[in-house]
């Protein structure tokens, strides 16, 4: 499929940032490792179902709340606050995936724009991108925080499709969730699935518009 978007959306949270640090976080706690997992997807689940009941909390409060509750009844090693603390602070710690930087470049083109969207907090992806040394890559950041619902609700997207003065038709979403892509093209957006996994894709949601191994792959395709 031949695709010349004028703006490229792309998600944060594991998309761009490479969470696995964060299994060392609960392991410094004294938590397992594996827990991270569980945490993350619980965060998402609560998240999406403020949205589905027609409300909307900030990530890093959610993300609180899902970690005392994977952490109830764990022998930590430090009180449970202290615990919380440790592990979301983590998040200001990240990296980038090693394709993103010279992806990111790849695919900024004359003519097309590159922002983010994600359900995190603006914060977060700045120091995220500027620790990359690719904060000057993107027109803007944005966060769902501002849209009122969580992605995937259509009201995210369309969210950012005003706030970049652009058709969802133009616009390209990067993700490597499944449940991302889906809801962007029932918004009406291109989509780009990176699997750098070789995962299977679900066949429950809208398949991509594309699919690629990596930011370098993708950029790569759209030439």
């Amino acid at each position: 499929m031949t695709l010349s978007p004028s703006v490229i959306v792309f998600d944060v949270n594991e998309t761009l940032s490479d969470m696995s640090p964060m299994s060392q976080r609960f392991a410094d706690v004294g938590a397992p490792p594996h827990l991270a997992t569980l945490w993350f997807a619980t965060l998402l689940r609560d998240g999406f179902a403020l949205t589905a009941a027609g409300a909307s909390r900030p990530f890093a409060e959610l993300g609180a709340a899902a970690l005392r509750t994977v952490l109830r009844g764990v022998d930590l090693d430090r009180d449970t606050d202290a615990a919380v603390d440790h592990v979301m602070s983590g998040f200001t710690e990240l990296g980038v995936h090693p394709d993103v930087p010279d992806g990111v470049r790849a695919l900024r083109t004359p003519g097309r724009r590159l922002v983010t969207l994600t359900n995190g907090s603006t914060s977060v992806s700045e120091q995220l991108l500027t620790g990359a040394g690719i904060r000057d890559q993107f027109d803007a950041l944005l966060s769902v925080e501002d849209a009122g619902a969580w992605k995937p609700a259509r009201r995210a997207y369309e969210y950012a499709a005003r706030t970049c003065d652009t058709d969802p038709a133009d616009m390209l979403l990067v993700a490597v969730h499944p449940w991302d892509i889906d809801g962007a093209a029932r918004a009406g957006l291109a989509t780009a699935w990176i699997d750098r996994a070789g995962s299977p894709y679900p066949s429950s949601f809208t398949a991509p518009s594309l699919r690629a191994a990596g930011l370098t792959d993708l950029a790569e395709q759209l030439g």
